[in-house]
């Protein structure tokens, strides 16, 4: 378990949230997590913080885009989110919503990488990222797949100065992406016909019971539970089609 109140490093999966209707994400996630939501002020803007123990573990927004399936989106910190925002377009990738400050919560953009996966950026104000990481129903990991899997490392390498530790094996494709010589996150090659994204995983203490509830609950599974030496991960979707990922340690 990690908890934390201050600003996550910068380059650091800092906080995730869903887009998507707000009410079928809490009862679904409210019984596969046990979450607690609380509304954000002013309800206008219509966010919510998803709590465990009364600490925030991701976030629930009402979609923006309905053209679009609902998502979670994977929010990696920054110091300075219009700087960040000039090295993704340097880069190769595009800035979706221009940096803006969200209400002394923070500052924020939303972002594409050259492959079409949807990153934001989040300078951290009030609202400092996930209080809690590495337990059950909490963020434990995240992980960036393409189809271009060297044109992603040079990006992310370019954005937030990552050094790789390869993982690569025979097909398989996935590199530790490192900040410090600690790894924060994954870059990988997308299987098949899989499109470009940022996957948030989410701990769980028994990876088959949690896939069972998450059928129980209306979701999917995708690809089914299977060891790693890094846990027993399954890939899902939830009652609204959204994909997300469970391990258990």
């Amino acid at each position: 378990m990690v908890t934390r109140d201050t600003a996550w490093p910068a380059g650091t999966p800092a906080w995730a949230d869903l887009g998507a209707d707000v009410d079928k994400a809490t009862a679904f996630y409210s019984g596969l997590f046990g979450w607690e939501a609380e509304q954000l002020e002013p309800a206008e803007m219509g966010y919510w913080s998803a709590k465990l123990g009364g600490r925030k573990v991701a976030g629930l927004g009402v979609q923006q885009d309905t053209s679009q399936p609902p998502s979670w989106t994977t929010y990696l910190a920054t110091d300075d989110v219009d700087a960040t925002a000039a090295k993704v377009e340097s880069a190769g990738g595009k800035i979706l919503v221009q940096p803006s400050d969200v209400l002394g919560q923070g500052r924020m953009a939303i972002a594409l990488d050259p492959q079409g996966a949807v990153f934001g950026l989040w300078q951290a104000g009030e609202h400092t990222g996930a209080q809690l990481v590495n337990e059950p129903g909490a963020i434990a990991w995240s992980e960036n797949t393409s189809h271009d899997f060297e044109g992603n490392k040079k990006f992310y390498a370019q954005v937030f100065g990552y050094a790789y530790d390869d993982l690569s094996s025979g097909d398989f494709q996935y590199s530790a992406a490192s900040l410090g010589g600690e790894a924060v996150a994954g870059i990988g090659g997308a299987f098949a016909e899989a499109p470009s994204s940022w996957v948030t995983y989410f701990s769980v203490a028994d990876a088959d019971a949690a896939v069972a509830k998450v059928a129980e609950l209306g979701g999917h599974v995708i690809l089914p539970p299977s060891d790693s030496p890094y846990g027993r991960s399954a890939l899902v979707s939830d009652d609204q089609g959204t994909v997300f990922a469970v391990i258990s340690n």
